[in-house]
């Protein structure tokens, strides 16, 4: 009805009534219109739609920029190999290869760069040196044979690299006892003086056996990696006060556990990239120890 020309209107809103005058006033309660909610739900439902209409409309756009490829169509893993073969990866255990023990290359760098600095007397420089040589060609040489290995199944490079690359095993665990054996000071009256050229002994008898029997024998070959591994550090710890042993005794689990994976090429996808990750964990915690036991902390310059 129509009152003093003001227009009323009486509204069932909820339990009560909501009296409303010329639209703009609602007593004594707040009402909603129904007219209101139903806008609303409304644009909601619209603005629904658009999102989802631009959400498949990304979903196209990179539908057709990345290759859209089954994790199931992956070929993840090759058979096993024959008795005295080498295991063939796939192009993805090569890409995973490659690039597993090519992001070490650089970090290997800057860390022979900052021992080198630090070094303080000529021992800690040549032990700098020869390490950081050993680390930056561990890395950088398993990254060549696994780049040529990708591009080519067979050849004289591929070869060469292969024996090159276990070679740098037996020179890289030489060349990590070397700071040990040469800058910290070691006992003269027992064997573990004797260790610094008895390792290097033993780094050249597993490169000439792994060069004569090349992929021959394979399960001896890792055997003696794991000797020339862990016997030098026996008579170095039972006869010095051995500072970051904590540190010595993590990197050499890596080491071991990691070799679980390098003898699982057919049974484990990408085992001989998880056994690069191995590595590189252990090599770091190795390097780490290096680092805070026997070079110091040089304060900052004035």
């Amino acid at each position: 009805m129509e009152l003093g020309g003001f227009f009323v209107c009486t509204v069932q809103c909820g339990s009560g009534i909501c009296i409303c005058v010329d639209f703009f006033f609602c007593m004594p309660f707040e009402c909603t219109q129904p007219e209101d909610e139903e806008r609303k739900n409304t644009e909601k439902k619209q603005c629904m739609l658009n999102n989802t209409s631009i959400f498949q409309q990304c979903l196209e756009i990179t539908k057709k920029i990345v290759p859209q490829c089954s994790l199931k169509e992956v070929q993840w893993k090759n058979q096993k190999p024959k008795a005295r073969e080498a295991y063939c990866p796939t192009e993805i255990e090569h890409i995973a290869n490659v690039i597993t023990h090519g992001v070490a290359i650089v970090p290997s760098i800057l860390g022979t760069y900052e021992l080198c600095y630090r070094s303080e007397n000529f021992a800690q420089l040549i032990s700098a040196l020869l390490y950081g040589a050993t680390l930056v060609f561990l890395f950088g040489v398993s990254t060549c044979f696994h780049c040529i290995f990708y591009r080519f199944q067979r050849g004289r490079w591929k070869d060469t690299l292969h024996r090159c690359d276990r070679a740098m095993i037996y020179i890289f665990i030489a060349g990590s006892y070397f700071p040990w054996l040469t800058v910290k000071a070691l006992p003269t009256d027992g064997w573990a003086s004797s260790m610094k050229w008895i390792v290097w002994l033993l780094a050249s008898l597993g490169i000439i056996y792994q060069q004569v029997f090349h992929e021959k024998y394979k399960s001896l070959e890792t055997i003696f990696y794991v000797i020339i591994g862990i016997f030098p550090s026996l008579p170095i710890i039972a006869e010095s006060d051995f500072s970051g042993l904590t540190e010595l005794k993590l990197g050499g689990i890596f080491y071991v556990v990691g070799i679980i994976f390098f003898k699982a090429d057919g049974f484990i996808p990408c085992a001989h990239a998880i056994w690069h990750i191995f590595v590189i964990i252990a090599a770091g915690v190795h390097y780490f120890a290096i680092l805070n036991h026997l070079y110091p902390d040089l304060p900052p310059s004035t």
